[in-house]
């Protein structure tokens, strides 16, 4: 099943969602996290946190000095995690 995993990401057109590619193998959301955090342990998939972005979150910048932190804050939301292929050199 993990060779399964890397196999659907490394040949999909494009982005593959989680709950597309959960349901085309057949397993729970979950259950295809830890499959792609194994894959992020050997290497072979890397995660992409945008550029000046903490780990998974954005802030709208819109408290202006006053932020109460994202843990109060209405304005922060969480993005989604995307992952890409590693190039073996």
């Amino acid at each position: 099943m993990l060779q399964q995993v890397l196999h659907e990401i490394e040949t999909a057109n494009g982005p593959v969602y989680y709950g597309e590619l959960a349901r085309k193998l057949g397993v729970e959301r979950s259950a295809l996290d830890g499959m792609i955090q194994f894959w992020v342990q050997k290497g072979r998939l890397r995660r992409n946190v945008p550029p000046g972005h903490t780990d998974s979150t954005i802030c709208g910048g819109s408290c202006r000095g006053s932020c109460p932190g994202p843990n109060s804050c209405p304005f922060v939301m969480k993005t989604p995690q995307a992952y890409s292929i590693r190039i073996q050199e």
